[in-house]
């Protein structure tokens, strides 16, 4: 690491070392983030693959849509925890705080799912939630802390850099994690996972001198009454949600698909929600409104995305594995594999962007952010699209499957996508987000993922009905006209925005 820093970098202190020219706390958030993106992705390489393997009961097909519905769901679950994960920092520990609690949480969670037991996957999955709910939000926002006061395509071209170590992380993992489930034993892959978790721990608190003092206090402490009122309310839900499955149970009609569909309403009720309490917030400012109304257009439009996007690791890993020619030589590579292509092309790609928006903004060229986001939403159809002809390729050919430059190409394109809103999404949530609710803003940007696999849950069982090629079409269909219509906005958008760019 001694090889990449280097002082005086513009935006630092005389003297004071940089990370590849940014401040020297970008260097401990970014292994921190690295090693933590290792962990999730090595899990998520093999989750769908696992639950019909070895943990869902019937017949294969049914095993399949169901598999597809928890990882979705599942999925949305981590993100939303990012919404109290935010409320913790905000008002409780600060995020310096919450990332080490959340980062020890994921670590025990990991080695959770290493314990070979049906119930013991589903409390690890349940751990690895709360503590991503803790670390992921405010990590991002630690990192939009060092730029205070920055130029914005400064801070951009920043989380650029942070965006790459979570693909250094989520590139290494399946090749690593996916072969060990696949090939060795699965439970031996969840715990390498956890190997990587307790890294990104011990890396996080060696490198925190190096924070200053961001992140150490709350942007605004509970009051005694306030915390008071949360913990009543959070026992009130838990204590629903505990009587509910109980009544389940004894009834005996209980069935997991019940869980399934429950959380994915509460995907979707969630962000409306807060979206409701934030605008009725009276600390929030008449010059603050109009951008988060400018927000809810950004949110709605990473829902669908995302919705599209994390398809990758339930329908795109199962079509991998059943409907791709994987040989090389007499070998065979694990499925899971794939799961590192998207990573691979980020790692590439993500300096080209970093270095193009700046270029781009210093000669006042740089696209807006709403049409940032509208380009994101023509890759990710035209994604699909290509999805749709690879699904059509496969029904007619004589081994019922394609080649892997099918699936290249659907990542190709979802990468690029990828580089022009998720990035800059996380650079502009720190950017509209009024002071008192950085954490929980940014809880909302994940909560968009959130969101988006939450509908999974429901829309990809239309798969098996629909087959793929006119499954993946119809959505690629939707994607491109979403794109289209953001980019018709994007002038009212940006004048709601007032002085973001």
């Amino acid at each position: 690491m001694a090889s990449s820093l280097t002082k005086d970098s513009p935006g630092a202190p005389s003297g004071e070392k940089t990370f590849f020219g940014h401040p020297r706390g970008m260097a401990t958030l970014f292994m921190t983030e690295m090693w933590e993106r290792f962990s999730w992705y090595g899990m998520r390489a093999i989750l769908t693959l696992y639950l019909v393997a070895a943990v869902l009961d019937g017949p294969l097909e049914d095993r399949k849509v169901l598999a597809g519905a928890i990882y979705g769901v599942y999925n949305a679950v981590v993100y939303m925890a990012a919404m109290p994960g935010g409320w913790v920092a905000d008002r409780l520990w600060g995020a310096r705080r919450a990332v080490l609690v959340g980062g020890i949480v994921i670590a025990l969670g990991h080695f959770t799912l290493a314990i070979p037991s049906d119930i013991a996957f589903f409390c690890g999955l349940g751990l690895i939630a709360v503590g991503t709910g803790l670390l992921k939000p405010n990590i991002s926002a630690m990192v939009g802390g060092l730029y205070e006061g920055q130029p914005s395509a400064r801070r951009d071209a920043g989380f650029t850099l942070f965006y790459m170590a979570i693909n250094i992380g989520g590139m290494v993992a399946p090749l690593l994690v996916g072969y060990l489930g696949e090939n060795v034993n699965w439970h031996l892959g969840f715990a390498v996972a956890g190997i990587g978790m307790s890294l990104a721990v011990v890396q996080y608190v060696l490198g925190g001198r190096h924070l200053g003092d961001i992140g150490r206090e709350p942007a605004k402490p509970a009051t005694p009454e306030e915390k008071r009122a949360v913990l009543r309310k959070v026992g009130l839900w838990v204590g629903i949600a505990a009587a509910a499955l109980v009544i389940d149970l004894l009834l005996g009609t209980y069935k997991i698909e019940h869980i399934v569909n429950v959380l994915a309403v509460l995907g979707v009720v969630v962000p409306i929600v807060y979206f409701v309490v934030i605008f009725r917030n009276p600390a929030l400012t008449s010059e603050d409104r109009p951008k988060i109304k400018a927000y809810v257009w950004f949110f709605v439009t990473a829902v669908l995305f995302w919705m599209i996007y994390d398809q990758s690791g339930s329908l795109l890993t199962l079509f991998a594995d059943e409907k791709t020619d994987r040989m090389i030589g007499g070998w065979e590579f694990p499925a899971s594999w794939y799961q590192s292509v998207n990573p691979m092309m980020v790692i590439i790609l993500a300096p080209i962007f970093a270095t193009l928006w700046v270029k781009l903004a210093q000669r006042n060229r740089e696209p807006s952010t709403p049409m940032k986001f509208a380009l994101a939403m023509l890759l990710i159809g035209g994604s699909f699209g290509i999805m749709g002809l690879a699904g059509a390729a496969a029904a007619n050919s004589e081994t019922g499957k394609v080649t892997v430059f099918w699936l290249l190409s659907v990542y190709l394109a979802q990468t690029i996508g990828e580089m022009c809103l998720s990035p800059v999404g996380l650079s502009l949530s720190t950017k509209m987000a009024p002071k008192l609710f950085v954490g929980q803003i940014m809880g909302l940007w994940f909560l968009a993922t959130s969101t988006g696999n939450a509908l999974n849950g429901w829309t990809t069982k239309l798969n098996a009905p629909l087959g793929d090629a006119l499954y993946y079409s119809l959505w690629a269909v939707i994607a491109v006209v979403a794109g289209l219509a953001f980019m018709t906005a994007g002038k009212k958008i940006r004048a709601l925005m007032g002085d973001v760019r």
